[in-house]
């Protein structure tokens, strides 16, 4: 072996030994891969390898070598190849290099797929998709958009605004970040457009010259979220109108009260006896998140204080029925003034007096609640109609858009209201107890 400056420092601690040796005892390590290169090249023939990997001991220890190789006869005077002449240039750093680059890359790419966030690159003027990841895939239904540009993979953005977005990304080189922006995306050909709620930012790569070849695509979908928040503000909002709702039904008894009460002990009394009434139907209002109530539930609760443990004097019957907010208020106020005027004046008065309590869903939509007292003494109507009596024949009809009808028959009290099943489900609109 005959070599050069630079295959010297090539050769490590093997130089000087290499000069004048063998070269398949000079690197013995590699002797299989030297011997083919020889027989090829007395052949005449020449090879040619670029970043071969080999494992030389340069230095006392095996080391992984990468290298250009360049193999070629040398001819003697009779032109028959008599040597080979090899031009060696080592490409171990750049490599390297590449192989930690393409591992951070992998690694990099890892991250990508499994980010919980959606990404995606976006190369050129028309925005095309370089990649995406999952999440991305998932935001947009599904769809196979790498290698198309935005608008003709999500043609449904462009009328939104987001195409823009992206032209002034790319044209003066400024991020654009958006909060709970609302985006409808059409999932499939036939189905309807999809509406999302995202946080993103569109974050412009420069290339060369500082301009921008490329932009990255990074958000989340927060339509959970946002749902949630108008959700949780649709129950604050109406919370706060059944507050207002409440307000403007205590004011109200408070004022009757007082207006149709000789003595305030006997006023205080009636007006917390009327709002604990309000009170129970707010408990199981409350249960059902005021979306609803049982109607049997309701005037249980309301009834419960007046029934004597010693005998079931008040009876009930009537289908499960589910009734709306306003109606369970107006029927637990409507309970409780009857069980109380029973209680003062009534069948609830006497030892053997009983009220039943029935409720049926008649043709035509019809609703019929009936309060039936026996076995108390005569009943009569009052001289003057006091709050209770506005309440039952006025107003509770009024605001469940039906009639009412007291009859005070020799036997007992007899009460009907006659609505609608429509009216006691929904909420009609609410009218000052004035």
């Amino acid at each position: 072996m005959i070599y050069n400056d630079a295959y010297s420092v090539f050769a490590g601690h093997r130089h000087p030994g290499l000069l004048g040796s063998n070269v398949r005892e000079g690197w013995a390590e590699v002797a299989d891969f030297n011997d083919h290169v020889m027989n090829v090249g007395l052949a005449g023939g020449t090879l040619a390898y670029r970043d071969q990997e080999l494992t030389l001991h340069r230095n006392g220890y095996p080391e992984q070598v990468w290298m250009n190789l360049d193999y070629s006869p040398i001819p003697d005077e009779h032109g028959r190849p008599a040597g080979v002449v090899a031009v060696v240039v080592e490409t171990t750093d750049r490599v390297m290099a590449e192989k930690r680059n393409q591992q951070e890359f992998e690694r990099l790419q890892s991250l990508f797929v499994q980010a919980p966030t959606f990404m995606a690159m976006l190369s050129g003027a028309d925005h095309k998709f370089v990649m995406v990841n999952p999440e991305y895939r998932r935001l947009v239904g599904g769809r196979d958009v790498v290698g198309m540009s935005v608008r003709e993979a999500l043609p449904e953005m462009g009328a939104q605004g987001f195409l823009s977005l992206l032209d002034h990304v790319s044209a003066t080189g400024e991020a654009v970040t958006r909060t709970s922006e609302r985006v409808l995306l059409r999932w499939s050909d036939s189905a309807q457009m999809e509406e999302r709620f995202v946080d993103f930012v569109y974050q412009p790569i420069r290339g060369q010259k500082d301009k921008v070849e490329h932009i990255f695509v990074q958000g989340s979908d927060v339509t959970e979220r946002v749902r949630a928040e108008r959700h949780r503000q649709l129950l604050i909002n109406e919370l706060n109108h059944r507050l207002k709702s409440t307000l403007s039904s205590v004011q109200s008894i408070v004022r009757q009260t007082l207006r149709t009460t000789a003595s305030n002990d006997d006023a205080a009394k009636m007006i917390s006896s009327r709002i604990l009434a309000i009170s129970r139907a707010h408990n199981v209002l409350t249960a059902e998140n005021w979306e609803k109530a049982d109607l049997g539930t309701v005037i249980g609760s309301v009834l419960a204080p007046f029934q004597d443990s010693d005998r079931n004097a008040v009876s009930m019957e009537g289908p499960a029925l589910q009734i709306g907010p306003h109606a369970a208020m107006s029927i637990a106020l409507a309970v409780h003034e009857l069980a109380a005027n029973a209680t003062r004046y009534g069948a609830l008065s006497a030892a053997r007096g009983r009220v039943s309590v029935m409720w049926s869903l008649e043709a035509c939509d019809a609703f019929v609640l009936s309060w039936s007292e026996q076995g108390g003494p005569p009943v009569h109507p009052a001289p003057e109609q006091g709050f209770g009596s506005r309440l039952l024949e006025c107003i509770l009809p009024r605001e469940l858009q039906g009639s009412a009808v007291i009859d005070f028959h020799p036997n007992g009290v007899i009460f009907t209201l006659t609505s609608t099943h429509a009216a006691m489900r929904e909420e009609p609109a609410l009218d000052e107890m004035a």
